[in-house]
């Protein structure tokens, strides 16, 4: 109702909360550059001129972009913008997922004509996934009463401690032997992008999020969320990606059957926990 101070006209309904729109604009063009790089590198004849289960994995792995990660960063953008809170952490998931493996695309694939595409698709993962963490922190911050699981903080450190004794594992391994790359053998890497990425910024992240899990679940439960999901899209795609690299090399060391349903069952354990905290956030950013 109008008061004589007020006009009518001036009454306005309780505004949505909603993601920036450059935010969105960006994680188009993210979709985009990530469909046609994903495209040419499983479609475009002698584009990968690896080893043959090096080629096959990336070409999982673009099997995976071009047909799951795309669709989902469309499909978590479009509700996100509708103000739904728990797609904003599928779709942060689905960003940290393209950056990962725009990483990947970058350094483990020999250089070729699709290069430009790959480190745009970085480019615009890792300033997406900035904005979108940002993003994020503030929607947890105006949660009430949002409080994740204990046990997944529990889930995540055991996760990270053991992905990370089995990388330094492997790096101190190599680097006393009197062949330091002699590991990288039948790859054609000259360093392993997944030793670099994994222990450099996502195992550390995944460890800061297990501990604000316990001692600021609110505030962060968004940015909990979207490493959950992300974790459970990656390990699906190593699956799919362990599975066409031994398809192309049934006799390589580097891609097994026993890999591919080793991840079949971690991704579905993943998806426990995720679904657990995605659980916790409210439907709606209003």
């Amino acid at each position: 109702m109008a008061t004589p101070d007020r006009p009518a006209s001036a009454i306005q309904a309780p505004e949505l909360i909603t993601t920036p729109v450059h935010l969105l604009r960006m994680s188009g063009l993210l979709g985009v550059v990530s469909t046609l790089a994903a495209a040419g590198t499983l479609f475009i004849p002698d584009v990968l001129s690896g080893p043959a289960v090096m080629n096959g994995s990336a070409r999982g792995t673009a099997l995976v972009v071009l047909f799951a990660a795309v669709p989902i960063l469309a499909g978590s953008m479009h509700a996100t913008r509708r103000g739904s809170t728990r797609t904003l952490a599928v779709w942060l998931g689905v960003v940290a997922y393209l950056t990962y493996n725009a990483v990947m695309f970058c350094f483990a694939t020999p250089f070729n004509l699709l290069f430009p595409l790959y480190v745009a698709m970085l480019s615009l993962g890792i300033f997406l996934l900035t904005g979108l963490a940002i993003d994020a922190a503030e929607v947890g911050r105006g949660l009430s009463d949002s409080r994740g699981p204990g046990w997944v903080a529990a889930y995540i450190g055991v996760v990270v401690a053991l992905n990370s004794l089995l990388w330094l594992r492997g790096v101190a391994s190599a680097v006393v032997a009197d062949e330091p790359t002699s590991f990288l053998d039948g790859t054609g890497l000259t360093t392993n992008p997944v030793y670099v990425q994994d222990l450099a910024f996502w195992l550390p992240v995944m460890a800061w999020l297990a501990y604000s899990l316990v001692t600021a679940p609110r505030d962060r439960l968004v940015l909990v969320a979207g490493g959950l999901v992300f974790w459970v899209i990656e390990g699906f795609g190593v699956a799919v990606d362990q599975w066409m690299g031994y398809r192309a090399d049934p006799t390589t060391v580097w891609a097994t059957a026993g890999a591919v349903w080793l991840f079949v069952v971690t991704t579905l354990i993943g998806l426990v926990p995720a679904w657990a905290v995605l659980r916790q956030l409210p439907r709606s950013r209003e």
